[in-house]
């Protein structure tokens, strides 16, 4: 096992007052979106002592943040303004049931208008370190 720490980071911000499937939920979908730009994070494919072969996994630790509205406002402004790659989950997302509902009801408000219930990030530590000011890790 690499002890080596990676020079990015790769976080996920969601917002403290959803129900405890809809941060799951969230999270889930901010991954998916980080892993698909950025094949390169993700390693190689496991198998248990049997030989059962298992999906790869991303090759760094995720870390899971939470804050309150104002906080992923904020975060959202800061990581598009830093650049970074940044995945995006917003209130009106729990209301459609497929991708292209999503990217309507995403595209059909102004960003900083946006009701962000989450975001996920990767970038360099500390680039990434600003964007979650003010947010703490989740419980």
């Amino acid at each position: 096992m690499s002890d080596a720490r990676p020079d990015t980071k790769t976080a996920v911000l969601v917002r403290d007052d959803l129900a405890p499937w809809q941060r799951l939920n969230v999270t889930a979908f901010l991954l998916s979106g980080i892993t698909a730009a950025h094949p390169g994070l993700v390693g190689q494919p496991y198998a248990d002592g049997d030989g059962t072969a298992y999906l790869p996994l991303l090759g760094q630790p995720v870390m899971v943040f939470e804050g309150d509205a104002a906080t992923l406002r904020a975060a959202r402004s800061r990581a598009v303004g830093r650049g970074l790659a940044t995945a995006l989950f917003t209130a009106q997302m729990f209301t459609t049931g497929d991708d292209a509902a999503n990217r309507a009801v995403v595209a059909a408000v102004a960003g900083d208008d946006l009701d962000v219930v989450g975001i996920g990030v990767h970038g360099p530590r500390n680039p990434v370190d600003k964007v979650l000011k003010g947010a703490h890790a989740h419980p």
